[in-house]
């Protein structure tokens, strides 16, 4: 018989992954970053790592997946266990590299313990809506501004930079980097008009996608209603993600915010 783990960080994503799932699984969230109306059955620190997989092992645990948000944790020396100490110079060496760099270090240390990582989508693929327009209408500049913003994310995935990019009229307002995409919408709500295109011709679009060849079983990108309300507030005109391959919070009432806030959503065909 497997059991799954759930390595929950902050946000709903955990909350919204385990209402998708037949059985609830064991959760377990680092120190500092607990999920969203989720009650975490084991809280672990980073310097402590090996002992918690050791833990899940003596749980019957098999498989584990990752769900929410986790920033880069400050290490404190004193407190690894000599087993994890071990790992240290792998994983600085990882984080340096770039985020998917540091998930798929991760994800080595703990196929190396035996387990099967499982990726959201294989486990709640209703998560993930297929193609289509689901909400609002499209003109001919919002479908060009989404084509041109793909290009950006996949050159800024190349190099491990980011998921997401603003564009309106063909202009890259904004892109995602390290602070996450909230940080990104407000830094283009912050623009001076003399800085963005005329209005009349577009308002411009939130797009997101996974990064050229990104490990779907580890931070895959995700939206949610609050996206939308961001969106809206950063002045664009809708929001578009890549169909199949972001995870979409509560999209029932992500479609109700969008018609709500006179924003399009599109699940873009790959």
């Amino acid at each position: 018989m497997t059991r799954l783990a759930l390595i929950a960080g902050t946000g709903t994503l955990p909350a919204a992954v385990i209402a998708a799932l037949d059985t609830r699984p064991l959760v377990c969230a680092m120190d500092g970053f607990a999920p969203d109306g989720v009650t975490a059955d084991l809280t672990f620190r980073l310097e402590r790592l090996l002992p918690l997989l050791r833990a899940l092992s003596d749980q019957g645990v098999t498989q584990v997946a990752f769900a929410g948000a986790v920033q880069r944790p400050r290490l404190d020396p004193a407190l690894f266990d000599a087993a994890t100490a071990r790992l240290v110079p792998r994983l600085l060496a990882a984080m340096q590299s770039g985020d998917d760099a540091t998930l798929r270090a991760f994800i080595a240390i703990f196929e190396e313990e035996g387990f099967t990582i499982r990726g959201l989508g294989d486990l709640a693929p209703t998560l993930l809506p297929g193609p289509g327009l689901l909400a609002g209408s499209l003109t001919a500049q919002d479908q060009a501004d989404a084509t041109r913003a793909a290009a950006i994310v996949t050159a800024l995935g190349a190099v491990d930079v980011g998921q997401g990019a603003c564009v309106a009229q063909g202009l890259c307002l904004a892109i995602e980097a390290l602070p996450g995409t909230d940080a990104m919408l407000a830094q283009v709500a912050a623009l001076p008009a003399a800085l963005r295109p005329n209005p009349a011709g577009g308002r411009g679009l939130l797009y997101k996608a996974p990064k050229p060849g990104q490990d779907s079983r580890i931070d895959q990108p995700t939206i949610g209603p609050q996206t939308l309300r961001a969106a809206a507030a950063a002045g664009l005109g809708g929001v578009v993600f890549q169909a199949g391959s972001v995870l979409c919070l509560d999209l029932a009432t992500m479609q109700s915010e969008a018609a709500t806030l006179g924003l399009f959503l599109w699940a873009r065909p790959c």
